[in-house]
């Protein structure tokens, strides 16, 4: 099945040749891959660039496996492009494989690392740069920061709707529902039925994605790291804290003495998780003070078939699934994304005048231009459409306002100008944001 990722794509293309090495950073099994070897190489070959131009390695593959010598792999690649009057490309997938090897001029020295390497290599100005790499020993977040002003990042996603969509094609309310399910990780599309979709899903939490932080990050409580992914697949949306969460964990789970979960652990472990892409924060932010809140905040799955084969998929609530899935469209379309704090004064039971927070679900900024949004499952009358309505009046400027909607299909404005919007039309239309 053709699955085009045209965002990513023109990202790509907009950086060739400006001397920096392309990362394609992401979540293990996103696509990543695919996209620099099929779909931005197709490009290339449309273009005009020939085949032998494309210097591809796999460092994965037994071919390419002389080539893990960081040392062995500059060396072959600057003398095919120091030597030749054309312009070149270098995939390297898989980087993270590279061995770590003596210096031959000092062997007591500093080791050769495959940075070393793609930074000499930076210096041939006939040599276009391009990587990927994500595994138990570096995942890609590592390597960019090895490249930190030196590299431009190609951060890739599940599919969104929009993607998911345009590769199944039919009814697109059906789509929807099984993108709510199965999520968007690329080959869940290829799985022949409904029991293999889940049961490629439920194997990439435990034998790729946890193996993965435990090895690489030397975990020394699976367990618990496993109960953790646990509580955030089933509150994704709710207010927490590693504080909270230490002692949910601790009560829900009877665990006493020296088998308790001490904050800091939760504080470390959730790092890991967020490092590895399978979760993102979502911190609150005082809309009039420009402050953010240091806690609590909320986190949110990057694929949301992942989060409901974590589960067993169950706890199919559509009102948390969509401020998933809403989040996860606006983190794609390249949005700055937090939850908005707005303040009301109002009268208490004793007739007092207090100050009362309101949540705005998601305040999304892109380019200078910022976006209220509000998730609601349905508004069936007044009193619930007034109460997803009334943060939108305290943030005191004139930035566009939405709710998004399970419950319509054709778009309209009310009398303050609020926009509502059906779900699937939200997903299909990034001119929103």
């Amino acid at each position: 099945m053709d699955i085009k990722r045209d965002r990513y794509l023109h990202k790509m293309i907009s950086y060739m040749w400006d001397g920096q090495v392309k990362v394609i950073t992401g979540i293990r099994r996103c696509g990543k891959s695919y996209l620099l070897h099929n779909i931005f190489k197709r490009y290339l070959l449309e273009q005009g660039v020939r085949e032998e131009q494309i210097l591809s390695f796999e460092l994965d593959l037994v071919k390419d496996m002389a080539f893990r010598n960081p040392i062995a792999l500059a060396e072959h690649v600057r003398e095919i492009a120091e030597n030749g009057e054309k312009q070149f490309y270098l995939f390297v997938d898989e980087i993270q494989m590279s061995d770590v090897v003596p210096n031959p001029y000092n062997k007591t020295g500093k080791k050769i690392t495959f940075y070393d390497a793609l930074n000499d290599l930076r210096s041939l100005p006939n040599l276009d740069i391009y990587v990927t790499g994500s595994n138990s020993h570096m995942l890609s977040s590592d390597i960019l920061t090895e490249f930190r002003g030196r590299s431009d990042e190609i951060r890739v996603h599940p599919l969104s709707f929009a993607e998911y969509y345009a590769a199944v094609g039919g009814d697109p309310y059906d789509a929807f529902d099984s993108f709510a399910f199965f999520g968007g990780m690329p080959f869940v599309l290829s799985r022949p039925d409904d029991a293999a979709k889940m049961e490629y899903l439920n194997s990439l939490f435990s034998e790729v994605y946890l193996k993965d932080i435990v090895d690489r990050k030397k975990v020394k409580r699976p367990d618990v790291l496993e109960s953790m992914v646990d509580f955030l697949c089933s509150s994704i949306g709710s207010l927490t804290n590693p504080t909270n969460m230490a002692n949910s964990l601790n009560s829900r789970q009877k665990r006493a003495g020296e088998n308790t979960v001490a904050n800091n652990t939760v504080k470390s472990y959730l790092e890991h998780l967020e490092d590895a892409y399978l979760f993102r924060e979502c911190r609150r932010f005082d809309v009039k003070g420009k402050d953010y809140f240091d806690f609590p905040s909320k986190y949110y799955c990057e694929d949301l078939g992942l989060r409901n084969a974590r589960i067993g998929f169950r706890q199919q609530e559509m009102t948390h699934m969509m401020e998933n899935m809403i989040y996860n469209e606006l983190i794609i379309r390249g949005c700055a994304v937090d939850i908005g704090i707005v303040y009301s004064s109002e009268k208490d039971r004793k007739g007092r005048s207090v100050q009362v927070a309101r949540e705005i679900d998601f305040v999304a900024a892109l380019g200078g231009k910022k976006t209220y949004i509000q998730s609601a499952f349905a508004l069936p009358d007044e009193k619930k459409a007034e109460t997803e309505n009334k943060p939108f009046s305290l943030t005191g400027d004139s930035f566009p306002k939405m709710i998004v909607r399970h419950d319509i299909r054709k778009r309209w404005y009310d009398e303050k100008g609020i926009l509502n919007i059906g779900i699937l039309d939200f997903l299909l239309d990034d001119s929103l944001t």
